[in-house]
């Protein structure tokens, strides 16, 4: 049984979604991972993560736009409102998104669907530094 840690930075400008399933594929190669669960983690609360369609980009359009109109940025709905318009916005929606999630490997191979990725979902306008741990715990 091993456990390993890696501490990804993503650089992000502006709210969509930003695959970063290669990286972990890479670093499940280079650490010669057989079988095992991966945790993976963001260190923030305006940004989140999912694992989404990888083949047709209007999926990621149409999910922005879901979000944003479910969520809109007006400060009149706000109580909480002194780093922008995105701000309370991106907190309410990485709650309800994800700021785990917890991926098999098998044989060395990350089990992903087909159509799958693994994205960081920037909630902010600005441009961020964000912070994710993934953690593989297996042999």
């Amino acid at each position: 049984m091993i456990q390993k840690f890696l501490d990804l930075i993503i650089e992000t400008n502006g709210q969509k979604l930003y695959n970063f399933t290669n990286q972990v594929e890479q670093w499940i190669i280079q650490n010669s991972f057989k079988n095992g669960i991966l945790n993976v983690s963001i260190q923030h609360t305006s940004a989140s993560l999912v694992v989404q369609e990888n083949a047709d980009p209007d999926v990621q359009k149409d999910l922005l736009a879901f979000f944003d109109k479910i969520v809109p940025m007006n400060n009149d709905l706000y109580t909480h409102t002194t780093e922008g318009k995105d701000d309370m916005p991106a907190h309410i929606k990485s709650s309800l998104t994800n700021s785990q999630i917890n991926l098999s490997v098998k044989k060395g191979n990350l089990l992903l669907g087909t159509w799958q990725g693994v994205y960081l979902f920037e909630h902010r306008l600005s441009v961020q530094k964000r912070s994710i741990v993934l953690h593989f715990l297996g042999d």
